[in-house]
């Protein structure tokens, strides 16, 4: 059993682009799903998808590039991790880059990015 699935799927995500893939897969649930579709709402991925295989589901992510074959994500990072959480109010959370990036938070109203909980 995978301890830390999120930090799985970013780690995924991370290696692909490094080594400039095209597509990637992780094991799907329906976290992982609404980071991928927040991820594809902000323009991040252009496309993700999950199939069913054999009573295992699969998330399959189309990973985005800019003109010049750059990566359109520059940076992954797991802030909240499963033995040292943070928690943090609205009103407290940090702007990422200065506001040019982006926050994915987990609320009691669902998954979202930080400008939506805010």
């Amino acid at each position: 059993m995978m301890t830390d699935p999120i930090a799985d799927l970013l780690t995924r995500l991370r290696n692909a682009l490094m080594a400039k893939h095209k597509t990637t897969t992780a094991p799907a649930s329906k976290l992982k799903s609404r980071i991928a579709q927040i991820l594809k709402d902000e323009g991040y991925i252009e496309e993700f998808r999950v199939e069913e295989d054999g009573g295992r589901s699969t998330l399959h992510i189309t990973l985005k590039y800019d003109e010049r074959s750059q990566p359109v994500i520059e940076g992954l990072a797991r802030i909240s991790k499963p033995g040292l959480r943070q928690y943090s109010s609205a009103d407290d959370l940090p702007k990422v880059r200065g506001g040019l990036g982006m926050a994915i938070v987990s609320t009691s109203r669902g998954v979202m990015t930080d400008a939506q909980a805010r």
